[in-house]
């Protein structure tokens, strides 16, 4: 460490101990020298300082208030205390006011230097350590996970309760939900957040491949098992193991997976020695894993054992007012990323994400964005720089209801007369669709758009294109 880059701040009203403090330390640190605590603080005001070396007596003055008032600073350098009526109890209260040390006059130049050299490694490891917390909580963090809807709300609420807590956390949901998101929120907001996380995506590994790369093995467990091997839960040891897609695990390894949650004790293939682990089990499953211990497929012992606390991720077809939240925040991810400048999307692009129900929820929000992002060239992202399948959703909504709900509700006649080959013009085919979701629901807009499947807005513009309305 490069000590002449550190600035230190001597405060002492006896001005031959202020200049020879200076002398001794100008060569190692960058010097400033106050006689009272208003020099002091006019100091502190201008420059940036790490250490600050006070006396306690400081004319009329007491050092412990220069202490007191420095350290309420929102960049406080480290204090240290110097006093010739060195004692415990002095060093006690100099403590108790927050100061790093003491020490004691007549002073020891070597000493000194030795204590301030400790007290700027102190402050640098207090400055990382605020820095990887900031960025553990904006990347990791419950504020991280977007939304205000109050589909939400008991997510937070049950997050905020279960992560302090050594509970094994079942994270239910459709694909795209964020519930690997959750599970790293959970973790961080635990007991353990500088212990490791560890993940493994059940589906991706075979069966013998899976139970290898959860419990390890030994060399010679199997065919091309040429080293002793480090399983996730060893990996994981002292933190948490996400499990994600557990619904994907064979009941053999399930077996085994409920011995290392219950008991915290693992084997490796090829070894018959139990090796205990302190591991936190998180899984995640867009199963309906209830559904697969009906079945056979999937052991209740091991669900019991997983479903201690369980959350339920909405998707987002059910926290639509969502979308204005996440859509600001992958505009500001995409827009750096890409090197462009702040974007938006038009008003009729916004209501074509309100109008689709987003199958691939939050993930496929995310990609719609990004391709948004990528084909415009101005600051407007508008319908036309979307996905084709979201350029005309209502279009999109028609020619999924115009074999279900119209033409059940419709007599076969008139579903002949809709989709007649004479008459295969797409917008005639739309009116006509229209016209007799507004007949059949006896002219009830909002009734007429929920058949259609397509939002009241949409239904108010087509009727304004189709010249059936002036608002």
């Amino acid at each position: 460490m490069n000590f002449t880059e550190h600035t230190i701040l001597i405060v002492d009203d006896e001005k031959n101990t202020r200049d020879g403090l200076r002398l001794s330390l100008e060569d190692e640190f960058d010097v400033y020298v106050a006689a009272n605590i208003a020099e002091a603080e006019e100091v502190l005001k201008n420059e940036s300082v790490d250490v600050m070396l006070t006396d306690l007596r400081l004319g009329g003055e007491n050092g412990m208030d220069l202490i007191t008032r420095t350290l309420a600073r929102a960049k406080a350098p480290v204090c240290i205390l110097m006093t010739a009526y060195g004692s415990v109890d002095v060093a006690v209260e100099a403590m108790k006011k927050g100061a790093y040390d003491y020490v004691s006059k007549p002073l020891n130049i070597d000493e000194l230097e030795i204590v301030i050299k400790r007290a700027i490694r102190s402050r640098k490891v207090e400055e990382e350590i605020v820095a990887l917390k900031a960025q553990v909580t904006e990347r990791y963090g419950l504020e991280n996970i977007i939304g205000r809807s109050a589909a939400m709300q008991p997510i937070f609420e049950t997050v905020r309760q279960v992560a302090p807590t050594r509970a094994t956390v079942l994270i239910e949901g459709e694909s795209g939900t964020g519930k690997e998101l959750v599970g790293r929120a959970i973790h961080h907001l635990s007991g353990r957040p500088r212990a490791k996380l560890v993940t493994v995506h059940c589906a991706a590994l075979s069966e013998q491949l899976l139970e290898s790369e959860l419990f390890g093995h030994e060399r010679g467990a199997f065919t091309g098992a040429l080293e002793r091997r480090i399983g996730r839960f060893e990996e994981a040891d002292g933190g948490t193991l996400f499990l994600d897609e557990i619904g994907e695990i064979d009941l053999n390894t399930q077996v085994k997976l409920l011995r290392a949650i219950g008991e915290r004790t693992i084997e490796r293939l090829g070894s018959n020695k139990p090796l205990k682990v302190d591991v936190r089990v998180v899984a995640a499953t867009n199963k309906d894993l209830s559904e697969m211990v009906r079945e056979g497929t999937f052991r209740d012992d091991l669900f019991f054992r997983l479903n201690v606390v369980s959350l339920m991720m909405p998707p987002l077809r059910q926290r639509k007012e969502d979308i204005i939240l996440l859509v600001d925040a992958f505009l500001r991810e995409f827009t750096e990323e890409n090197g462009k400048p702040p974007m938006e999307l038009t008003t009729e692009a916004m209501q074509a994400l309100y109008d689709y129900d987003w199958p691939g929820n939050v993930r496929e929000l995310r990609t719609v964005i990004e391709h948004g992002v990528v084909m415009s060239n101005t600051a407007k992202i508008g319908v036309r720089h979307l996905p084709p399948f979201l350029k005309d959703d209502s279009l999109l909504n028609f020619r999924q209801t115009a074999k279900g709900q119209i033409s059940a509700a419709a007599p076969p006649a008139a579903a002949a007369n809709i989709f007649s080959d004479g008459d295969l013009n797409l917008g005639k085919m739309e009116e006509k669709m229209i016209r007799l979701a507004l007949e059949r629901t006896a002219d009830n807009r909002t009734e007429a758009a929920r058949l259609l499947g397509i939002s009241r807005r949409t239904m108010q513009r087509k009727l304004k294109e189709m010249g059936l309305i002036d608002e």
